[in-house]
């Protein structure tokens, strides 16, 4: 290989961010950040403890000087905490209070955290305006349904972050709040003319880049009057006319994982490379499921579309000139110290509401209605993990109501759901034991739309481990 050939080689690795599977790096991750990678995207199950991942991230540093990236949004989207839980709310929780300062100071506890482990780039905050109620992939993850709350508060996060010299990453851009597909899955399409999009979507993106984001991140979502009907990431109209030119954003543009099948099942992983290069982006987050093999089959698309004029060598040189201004913002400041994350709780029992009386327990049982994962959150426990009660956990598929109630009897009954509007069999279930023990206390652990008569109905925003802890102390004060 000459030694052009290995300089636009380097660049094309450049833009890749990887993923791969345990809790220590691959021997092929290091070769390649010795070549030029641009970096990893770390998941829950490359995290078993902060000095692990102090060690994992260590070993990476080592071999280059990788983007070091992960979604740690708190709330349910966590991957310092995948195994236990988040210690913070949610940006619905933070939403629900409404008081930016504890926003930031969530935010910097995060940012501290991650520093410690030596994590550069957090994907957060979600900046989603969250219109869609259905929405199977947003929901809590987003501050709201009001553009000009969702936009204080996107500004107090992404300055909480960097303030602790860790990258944020505001997402997901042009909004992918007002969706009811799941991009994992499918293109949703945000069908609404541009004054709509400029009014309620752009506005939180709009704030974050007056603020100073590092990075933003693209949504595999189609708006029609922008893009047509292919997604953003893959849009010159969204990344550059309206992202780089009307909104007049400098920094790196980070796409979402292209191992959505909104990207694999449309264009495919390599050539959706190549296409969200052209379009304006600068690093590309893979997603957890490309092997080494994608990984070098990208590449040699990325070198090939540039030697047959898909792509030109200029947009990938400007691609590293952005990233090369991040590495070096990187190594300007230090590092906030970790901050107790008391500042989690003290968020939660903010957030946390309560309608109706509760009452005093006596020998509780507790009902946790089964929700399943979506694949943004992943499999991170959640329930009420109440002291001294008897825990069912139940898919409402599967439930006998009579049997619980006859469980239930003469007991305490707590019945804890999560995004109840959005599963007629978890409502349905709900509203039996209900109507048969009007003394029912129901917590709702996601966004509460629905809620059934029931003596006390409390909501908690969010399912993170704090969140639980704060309707705990409710329950039992």
């Amino acid at each position: 290989m000459s030694q052009s050939d290995r300089g636009l080689r380097r660049l094309a690795a450049g833009t890749l961010l990887v993923a791969f599977q345990g809790t220590t790096a691959p021997d092929w991750v290091l070769r390649e950040l010795e070549a030029g990678l641009g970096g990893v995207t770390l998941f829950g199950f490359n995290v078993a403890d902060p000095a692990q991942l102090s060690a994992l991230t260590t070993a990476l540093k080592a071999a280059g000087e990788p983007v070091i990236s992960l979604d740690e949004e708190g709330g349910d989207v966590t991957r310092l905490a995948y195994h236990i839980g988040s210690p913070y709310p949610g940006n619905a929780a933070l939403g629900a209070v409404d008081d930016v300062e504890l926003t930031h100071r969530v935010y910097r506890a995060i940012g501290s955290e991650l520093a410690a482990c030596g994590v550069n780039l957090d994907m957060a905050p979600d900046a989603d305006v969250n219109t869609a109620d259905d929405n199977p992939v947003i929901g809590t993850r987003s501050f709201g349904n009001d553009a000009a709350l969702v936009a204080r508060h996107t500004v107090a996060a992404l300055q909480g972050l960097q303030s602790v010299n860790v990258a944020a990453c505001v997402k997901h851009f042009p909004g992918h709040g007002a969706t009811r597909v799941d991009s994992h899955l499918a293109v949703p399409v945000v069908d609404v003319p541009l004054d709509v999009l400029r009014e309620r979507e752009l506005v939180p993106f709009h704030a974050a880049i007056k603020a100073g984001a590092k990075s933003v991140m693209t949504a595999h979502v189609a708006v029609p009057v922008i893009t047509g009907d292919q997604p953003a990431t893959l849009s010159a109209a969204a990344l550059t006319e309206l992202l780089r030119g009307e909104l007049g954003y400098d920094g790196v543009v980070v796409t979402d994982a292209l191992d959505m099948h909104a990207i694999t099942k449309s264009v495919g992983l390599a050539g959706g490379a190549v296409r969200t290069l052209a379009a304006g982006s600068d690093l590309l987050c893979l997603g957890p499921l490309p092997t080494y093999d994608d990984v070098r089959q990208i590449i040699a698309e990325i070198v090939a579309a540039v030697g047959e004029g898909r792509l030109p060598l200029s947009r990938l040189e400007e691609a590293a000139a952005r990233v090369a201004d991040l590495r070096a913002w990187f190594g300007s400041g230090t590092a906030g110290a970790a901050e107790a994350s008391v500042v989690g709780l003290d968020a939660a029992r903010r957030a946390v509401t309560v309608t109706g009386a509760t009452a005093a327990l006596l020998n509780p049982l507790v009902i946790e209605i089964d929700t399943p994962p979506t694949i943004a959150v992943g499999d991170v426990p959640w329930g009420l993990a109440l002291p001294s009660a008897e825990t069912v956990r139940v898919k409402p598929s599967d439930a006998d109501a009579e049997a619980l109630l006859e469980r239930a009897a003469g007991r305490s009954l707590v019945v804890v759901v999560k995004d109840a509007h959005r599963y007629e069999e978890s409502r349905t279930l709900v509203s039996r034991l209900v109507a048969a023990r009007a003394d029912t206390t129901v917590i709702e652990m996601g966004l509460p739309i629905w809620r059934p008569e029931s003596a006390a109905y409390i909501a908690t925003y969010g399912a993170a481990r704090a969140n639980a802890q704060a309707a705990v102390e409710l329950l039992t004060a």
